[in-house]
Formats: structure tokens, sequence, C-alpha cells
């Protein structure tokens, strides 16, 4: 694998379709097509080489989406330089220590994270500093006057493998920094390989994305598999609700991915009676274990809506159920993608039989190396060339798979196995709940017990026994949490999840 060189994406796409629109931008309409996106990111690579910049070099970005995002994307690939793909939730302290770890030589900025860009300069080893628009701080560079001095030609070739890294993407660690995994060349090709094929994407295909471009979901669930297909992505700032529907009702979207809490936007936004998600031959629920209700709605409308899974270490796109089985297996993430091998194993790295829960294992040529400068991580997640994900799954009799919940999210109370996804997405079933989860808590009697943080909608009451008493009715009554918490909202990542982290940290407590 190793000797296989990769190819420049975008060059190639440029050959074979330079006409076809590859980027809309969804607050101005502005199309890009294949051969003039070629041509935006020849711009930037060259001016990367003309400061010096070279193969293996980090690049960090810290910006929110834009067309000038996707071009140095593809910049990188173009002139071997690592794009570091800065949160910019993050808190300065989380990002200096990130930029002391990757060490970039260079910073490209949002003007509106001047802030913190001022800072990551001054204390650590970068050497220049780019802002997209007017800098705010002097002897920044400014991007326009960079760009507009560059060549449209192709940089200087650069030899690549498929093993040479092209993005560090983060994942949301429970302790301690982020880890960066190390996406190679090699895995986000076979990521996009295994995508279109096994969710058989095509150059008529369009979505859009507003999920983060510094999270994989961003990055890989559609927008470089659609570079390879030929299709064409919506470039948005950012999720916006009624946005999301303007673009299924009047954007001619074929297929889009969201996290379950916009899912639940969506369903309760006044648009929604009115939209027809027939139009869409897929949508996709990602990041999260999705609440069979939220299934249950887009079913009723005769949308074709699965849930996928993946995690950064592993394309993310790992798995696809078919189409004709999206209402008999409600909530199955199918088989795995073409290229891609899997375990479900218990305690003992036996292989599970049927229904019995166990940790997932992932092998492929999608899943990444190792994470960067952290090789007691790489040694611990990756094994014998098997990821361990801290995921749980089950298989059915007929080998489709379900993902249950997280390894670390799993509640043992008295010996009994609880698993948190499988409670909330009965509190979600009940009218009065906008947003709920689980977190375990400890117990002197049963050692840990569940207990439930909800959101009620505006208006309506409900108290804990009245929900207690509803769980009663769906769930064992080991099962059922012993105390609730009523708060006015969830706290979420930056991939839209729930912070559990957070969540366990205020709320936690016997």
């Amino acid at each position: 694998m190793n000797s296989q060189i990769a190819v420049d994406w975008l060059a190639r796409r440029a050959q074979l379709s330079p006409h076809r629109t590859a980027l809309i931008v969804a607050e101005t309409g502005e199309q890009i097509t294949y051969a003039e996106w070629n041509r935006r990111a020849n711009r930037v690579a060259n001016v990367f080489h003309n400061m010096g910049l070279k193969k293996g070099d980090r690049i960090a970005v810290l910006a929110p989406n834009s067309l000038e995002y996707l071009d140095i994307v593809f910049a990188c690939q173009k002139t071997g330089c690592i794009l570091q793909a800065l949160n910019w939730r993050l808190t300065q302290d989380e990002l200096l220590g990130l930029i002391k770890n990757a060490t970039p030589r260079l910073l490209i900025y949002s003007p509106t994270l001047s802030t913190h860009a001022g800072p990551l300069v001054k204390q650590t080893s970068l050497e220049f500093a780019i802002a997209l628009g007017k800098p705010q701080i002097k002897k920044h560079l400014v991007w326009n006057n960079l760009i507009s001095r560059a060549a449209t030609t192709p940089p200087p070739p650069v030899p690549l493998t498929l093993a040479d890294p092209w993005i560090l993407c983060y994942t949301g660690g429970t302790t301690g920094l982020p880890k960066a995994a190390i996406l190679t060349q090699g895995n986000i090709t076979w990521n996009a390989i295994n995508t279109v094929s096994g969710w058989e994407l095509s150059a008529d295909d369009k979505t859009f994305l507003n999920l983060p471009l510094f999270h994989t979901g961003g990055l890989n669930v559609f927008t470089l598999p659609l570079v390879h297909a030929g299709g064409c992505s919506i470039v948005c700032n950012g999720f916006d609700v009624e946005q999301v529907f303007d673009l299924v009702n009047h954007g001619g979207v074929t297929t889009f991915v969201a996290v379950p809490t916009m899912f639940i936007m969506m369903q309760q936004h006044p648009d929604w009676e009115k939209t027809d998600f027939t139009r869409c031959k897929t949508i996709l629920n990602g990041g999260a274990s999705c609440p069979i209700p939220i299934f249950e709605r887009f079913l009723a409308k005769g949308a074709t809506f699965k849930t996928g899974y993946g995690l950064t270490e592993a394309g993310p796109n790992t798995f696809s159920l078919p189409n004709a089985d999206v209402q008999r297996k409600i909530g199955s993430v199918g088989f795995p993608l073409m290229h891609i091998d899997v375990r479900i194993v218990n305690s003992e790295g036996t292989e599970c039989k049927p229904e019995e829960v166990g940790e997932l294992l992932i092998r492929g040529p999608h899943v990444i190396p190792g994470y960067w400068n952290n090789p007691q991580a790489t040694a611990e997640t990756i094994i014998d060339g098997w990821l361990h994900t801290g995921d749980l799954a089950r298989r059915d009799a007929e080998e489709y798979i379900y993902i249950v919940g997280r390894l670390k999210d799993m509640i043992i109370s008295g010996g009994e196995n609880i698993y948190p996804a499988e409670i909330e997405s009965v509190m979600l079933g009940h009218p009065a709940i906008v947003e709920a989860t689980v977190i375990g808590i400890p117990n002197l009697t049963w050692g840990e017990v569940g207990r439930a943080i909800v959101v009620v909608r505006p208006g309506i009451n409900l108290n804990g026994g009245e929900l207690l008493d509803y769980l009663r009715q769906h769930l064992a009554n080991y099962k059922v949490p012993k105390s609730v918490i009523f708060v006015d909202h969830l706290p979420k990542t930056a991939a839209g999840k729930i912070d559990k982290k957070l969540l366990q940290q205020q709320y936690g407590g016997a």
C-alpha cells in the first residue's frame, strides 16, 4: 500500500468533468465548477510553495466553513502539507495545547477569531499567520493579497503515496486534549471509494455541507466522497434549520446527513409538516444514536431515513443499510461497506453470538495508522490491525448490525448492563420531551444507577414521577433511571452531540 501513488483529486476531476458544478455558496448562490475549484486550489498551493512550505509541514486552520477552507484542503493535498483542522469552539488554552503538539508552521484564521490567533502566534513556534479577510493584528498576512498574485497553474509536483498524512482531525476525548487522528491520503481515498460504491453516490447527487469542516462529518461523510463521484456540495456557514428546509424544498438536495439534535429541531419546526422528504434518496443520521421516534416520524412521511455509524479513526463511513430494509430494520446500520471487515467481541476477545452485545472492532484501509505524537493512545486503540472503537454493537439473526451505545457510557447496575441510548430513545417518544439523556451516578446498593436529564417542551408540565411511570410502561424496571433532573437545555459538543462529559461533571454526584 505504501508504494501506491496518491492522485491529485481536483486536477483529475477537473479533467473528467470540468464544467460540472462542484460547489454552491448557500448564502449567495455563487457556483464553482470543478475546473474553477482546481484553479482556486492551485493558487493556494502556489502560495504555500512560495512561502517555503513543503511536504509534511503542518498548516493549522481556525475558521468556519467557507470556499477558502475547501481550497486549503486540496491545496494541502497538492503540496503534501498536512492540514491541522482546529475546532474554533475550543478555549484559548485548548487551542494552544493542540498547536504545541502538532507544531504547524502556518496558521490560517478567520478575522472573527483574531482574539485566539494573536496569542497562538506569540506563544508557539508558528512562523506565519494569514487572515481570511482584513487582519486585526499587525504583521499578519492578508489572504486576498496573497491569492490575487498567485498562479492558477499547478504548483511543482510533490510525490505522494497513500501512506502520507493529509489531515489531522481531532476526536472528542473524555480526558485531556483531543487526540489528532492522522487521516492519510489512503484513508480518505478508501473512505471515498467505500462511500461512493456502498451508498450509490453519483455525479447527480447534491448535498449541503453544514457540519463543521474541523469534524470528520463535515469533511468525509459526503463532501470529499462527492468529489470522487463528481457531485455537488452546497457550502453553509453552519446549521440553520430554516436554511435546511429551503435547500430540501428548493435546492435540489438529493441526500444529506445530520445529527439527532438537528433532526429534533427540524421535526419541531413549522415547515416539517409541509416538506416532502421523498425528493431525497437518502437522509442519514450520524454522530450519535438516533432515537426511534425520529425514525418513525421520517418514515411516516415516506422518507428513506437511515442511521449511519462512523468515527474519526475509520473513515468515518463504515456501514450501509439497504433501502429495502429501512422500515423492516429500524435502527440498524446494516452491513459493512465494500472494503471493510468488522467483528463484535466480548471482554475476552471472543466473537459474540447473535443478539449478544460486545465491542465493535473495525479493520480496513480507511482505518488511520494512529494518532499524532501519541504512541500510547495508538497502541491502546489499534491492536493487531483492528481498531477497537469502544462502541457496543450486536448482530441479529440475519447479520444486520445495530450500535447499542458507548462502552464507557454503559451503566452496570446490580450486575445488569444498562444502555443509556435505549432509555433515551423511549424518553424522546414522550410528547412532552424535547431532549433527554441518561448518565450513571454512584449508588451504595447497586453500585451505579441511571439519572435522566430532560428538557421539556415550553408550556407543558411534566414531573419526575410521571416520567418514571411512563418509562416503566416501556422498559424493564432495572433499566428505569432512579432520578430525574429537568434543565432548560442540554449542552452540545462541537459536533452537535450532547456533551455527556460536562453533564457528568454537573449532575453525576450521588
